[in-house]
């Protein structure tokens, strides 16, 4: 009889940007499955109200990725109260201006990187020494399918993107042999928040590029999630996971 290995019991997970949209639906999908996760999110506030709306397998931790002080305190709150982290979600991220890059300025340019790539690199390298430890780990990072396309008038957040897919790979080649595995996905175009501040002509014209015509929900990204950190992907690793309803080209 096969095993099925997707029960995360014992496991502890940190989950950056979660207070809301994707990022909260990867974290409801991990405690579901049995682990126990950090709520990391910049509003504290907000990711105090998940914790609570979650239970008692999740708790609040404010963070700021972009900065390397905030990150290292959030590990180390996360270390303090489980003694061990197993997964890493790097969630946080932002779209950005909506700017063509005639008109981007440089602070447009190094806002969205500082977030959506440092940040990525940030966290990953602060979970790195305790991983290794253990010899056991998983991370999971959220690209976009804009980091293999590009999309018009997106250009540091098509540039960030593509930046975590090739920091996915580098990683991930660097600890074959160390018991980690570390993988990321790429949605098209997700149903959440993020989309308040984009202008409806450019989600009209991203939902038109996918096939099946619609938008992405945030738990059909928290399953594909789910898997890579689950022991299910034990032999996945430095992969980039499209979860794009058929848009990806490569």
């Amino acid at each position: 009889m096969a095993t099925v290995t997707q029960n995360l019991e014992n496991r502890t997970a940190i989950v950056t940007g979660s207070a809301q949209g994707i990022g909260k639906a990867i974290a409801q999908r991990l405690t579901a499955a049995g682990a126990t996760v950090a709520i990391a999110d910049l509003n504290l506030d907000n990711a105090k109200k998940t914790a609570q709306e979650i239970g008692h397998n999740a708790i609040a931790v404010h963070l700021d990725v972009a900065k390397a002080e905030s990150v290292q305190q959030a590990i180390d709150t996360c270390l303090s109260t489980w003694g061990h982290i197993d997964i890493l979600v790097n969630n946080a991220g932002i779209v950005g201006s909506g700017t063509p890059v005639k008109d981007l300025t440089e602070e447009d340019w190094n806002h969205v990187l500082s977030i959506n790539l440092t940040g990525v690199f940030l966290c990953s390298r602060a979970v790195l020494p305790t991983m290794l430890k253990q010899k056991k780990g998983t991370i999971v990072s959220v690209a976009s399918i804009a980091g293999k396309e590009g999309n018009p008038n997106m250009a540091p957040y098509a540039v960030s993107k593509s930046g975590v897919i090739g920091f996915t790979k580098s990683l991930a080649k660097e600890h074959l042999h160390d018991g980690l595995r570390i993988n990321c996905v790429a949605p098209a175009l997700i149903q959440t928040p993020l989309l308040d501040g984009v202008e409806q002509d450019q989600i009209d014209y991203l939902t038109s590029k996918i096939p099946m015509g619609r938008l992405g929900q945030p738990e059909e990204v928290a399953a594909v999630i789910h898997f890579l950190a689950s022991d299910d992907a034990s032999f996945v690793t430095g992969q980039c996971y499209d979860v794009s309803g058929g848009r990806a080209t490569y």
